[in-house]
């Protein structure tokens, strides 16, 4: 390569961002990350942790490296204080725990309020407390004067630093409040200040303030308290803008960025601090963990999906399964010979992978980046490229689709290549199913019989229908040989009718998607029946997890 070509490349790259993560983190700003996956993030639709739960995050989030884990209010429930009490045991390298709660009740001196009170109870070292910072609010919500709600501010935040608490003040409203009447919020600002409080959180409570807003009362904020007081942001996402107007407030000069590592919370979420974190890391040259930990990125929010029971959204920017993930020909094509082509960083510096999608669009070039983890030398022209081609068509034809089950065309790929050995022989399965229902969770019936290297088993299931029961059968006999089968549970289960035209007699695609904790993979299966369909995406779901497993044994693709 010519040095013109290289120093292009390079300003390319720059640009880009590939090469910002090298720079070392002595010339970075560094910004403290409050994760409220466990108080504000526990506020969404169908989101529920046990104590253990929160244990188990807290611990991925502290290897993370944020700066604080606002951990909920200890006041609020039985639940929360168990948590404290745990949480006390526990060896955080990297982050802090955080009590969340009010300030004073108007009516009680702080010393009466049995919510202060829990919460220094909770004994951490940083407590956050919000109050009211938009008139309105103070008079129509908290039926109290604007003098009362100021005194409530600082006798609070006084109070608690006089108990040895370093105080995070959450300023709810701030943004509404600031536009209507500036004067107050302010001033509201400056009680927590003159209280003793270490910083302040601009919250964007309703999630509506438009990033010229954002950008305004934040200068504002920096202009009159920032000399004295670290100014935070905290955003929702009712308008889409939680990320921008948290990036925007850093610009503007706050250093305390709050929200949840996967966005989720009430109504339409909090701010997703996995692409914060990576936009101010990476793109903007702050630092928000340290560097090193940035690959765990993606590992750290799969666990805590897991854990918190939801699928991680495919397409989320950085960490989603599909963030690096290319399907048309011709991008395929130009990723394969260089990245930076349509990459705008490398996958791994946030611990993802590149993915290249399997489809009637996708052309040779990516069966043959699949198929050289083989063989090295197979090229486009090579017979068993052009078989796997033709064998893709064939089964797109009859309803499959690729795209969205990597593990099934990788097991396609293998049969086709000869590079595929059944880790068991099916004899036979068998459904039925009995309404009205025996039990909640229990309505169907399965047996399976199969043999392994011929040891035969028969084994039975229930479940809730016959998939779920087959599923159930399946497992029991496979553990038997297989003990890793244990560890596979099913995330997500898809049933999509191919001809709605032959009404019941319509082919069905089933897709699936797996996780063994650590990694997750989809496969699909194509039938006239929904159980046989489900039965080919549940085998392929198998095979390929103790496929990869015997790869991680013996280091090397088998």
């Amino acid at each position: 390569m010519s040095n013109v070509l290289k120093n292009l490349k390079n300003l390319v790259l720059e640009e880009s961002g590939f090469f910002l993560h090298n720079s070392t983190m002595a010339d970075k700003k560094k910004i403290s990350i409050l994760d409220s996956t466990l108080r504000d993030g526990s506020q969404g639709e169908g989101i529920s942790y046990s104590v253990q739960d929160k244990i188990n995050i807290v611990m991925a989030l502290d290897e993370l490296g944020v700066t604080f884990i606002e951990a909920g209010n200890p006041g609020s429930n039985p639940k929360d204080m168990e948590f404290f009490i745990e949480a006390k045991k526990l060896q955080l390298k990297n982050s802090k725990i955080v009590a969340f709660g009010s300030t004073r009740r108007r009516d009680l001196a702080c010393a009466e309020d049995v919510n202060l009170q829990s919460l220094l109870s909770a004994d951490t070292e940083y407590v956050c407390i919000f109050g009211k910072t938009w008139d309105f609010q103070v008079t129509d919500i908290l039926h109290a004067t604007l003098d009362e709600n100021i005194e409530m501010i600082r006798d609070t935040v006084e109070y608690l630093k006089s108990k040895g608490k370093k105080v995070i003040f959450d300023a709810e409203h701030f943004f509404t409040g600031y536009k209507a009447n500036s004067e107050y919020a302010l001033k509201s600002l400056e009680a927590a200040v003159e209280g003793g409080a270490v910083c302040l959180s601009l919250c964007e409570t309703k999630g509506g303030a438009m990033p010229s807003e954002c950008r305004g009362a934040v200068e504002a904020v920096v202009s009159r308290f920032g000399s004295k007081i670290e100014v935070g942001i905290h955003t929702h996402n009712d308008c889409g803008l939680a990320v921008a107007n948290s990036l925007i407030a850093v610009e503007a000069g706050a250093s305390h960025v709050q929200g949840v590592l996967l966005g989720f919370g009430e109504r339409a979420g909090n701010a997703n601090l996995s692409t914060i974190i990576a936009d101010l890391q990476l793109k903007l040259g702050f630092e928000c963990v340290p560097q090193k930990n940035m690959k765990l990125l993606t590992p750290i929010c799969k666990r805590i999906a897991e854990i918190t029971n939801i699928a991680l959204e495919p397409g989320m920017p950085f960490v989603g399964s599909s963030a690096f993930a290319h399907k048309a020909g011709m991008h395929i094509d130009a990723v394969i010979k260089n990245p930076f082509a349509y990459e705008h960083i490398e996958p791994e510096t946030v611990g993802n992978e590149r993915v290249f999608l399997m489809s009637e669009v996708a052309g040779k070039s990516m069966i043959v980046e699949k198929v050289q983890k083989f063989d090295k030398s197979l090229t486009k022209n090579s017979p068993v490229v052009a078989e796997i081609v033709k064998r893709v068509k064939e089964l797109e034809h009859e309803g499959y689709q690729f795209e969205g089950a990597d593990a099934s065309f990788e097991i396609l790929v293998r049969k086709t290549m000869g590079k595929y050995q059944p880790f068991f022989n099916l004899h036979y399965y068998k459904t039925s199913g009995e309404f009205p229902r025996f039990s909640d969770d229990q309505s169907a019936f399965a047996q399976v019989k199969l043999d392994v290297e011929g040891t035969a088993v028969i084994t039975a299931g229930e479940g809730d229908g016959p998939v779920n029961a087959m599923d159930t059968a399946l497992r029991k006999a496979l553990v038997q040989f297989y003990p890793a089968v244990a560890k596979i549970h099913l995330t997500d289960y898809k049933v999509r009718v191919l001809d709605g035209k032959e009404a019941t007699a319509s082919a069905v695609r089933v897709l699936i998607e797996s996780s063994d904790g650590e990694n997750s993979w989809s496969t699909m299966g194509v039938a006239s029946d929904v159980i046989e369909a489900s039965y080919i995406a549940l085998v392929d779901s198998f095979e390929y997890k103790l496929i990869k497993d015997l790869e991680r044994k013996y280091s090397r693709i088998i």
